[in-house]
C-alpha cells in the first residue's frame, strides 16, 4: 500500500454513485477492504483495495 491513494467513503460513494451508507456495508460486510482511523475520521479506502473490489465485482467473484 505504499505509496497508496486513501479516499474517504463519501470519496468511494461519489465515485461508484452510491450512498455512503451502502460503501459503509460493503466495508462492514468484507466486500471492500477498508482502515478504521476511529472517531469521526471514519474510514480510508486504498486505490489499490478500490482496484481489487471493481475486479471482482467485474469478475464476479465478490460475496453476496
Amino acid at each position: 500500500m505504499a505509496n497508496d491513494t486513501l479516499y474517504t467513503v463519501e470519496d468511494i460513494a461519489r465515485f461508484l454513485s452510491v450512498h455512503p451508507e451502502t460503501v459503509r456495508k460493503w466495508i462492514k460486510s468484507g466486500e471492500m477492504r477498508a482502515i478504521k482511523l476511529g472517531g469521526p475520521a471514519g474510514y480510508r479506502i486504498s486505490q489499490s483495495a478500490l482496484d481489487q473490489f471493481l475486479r471482482e465485482r467485474a469478475d464476479g467473484t465478490h460475496k453476496e
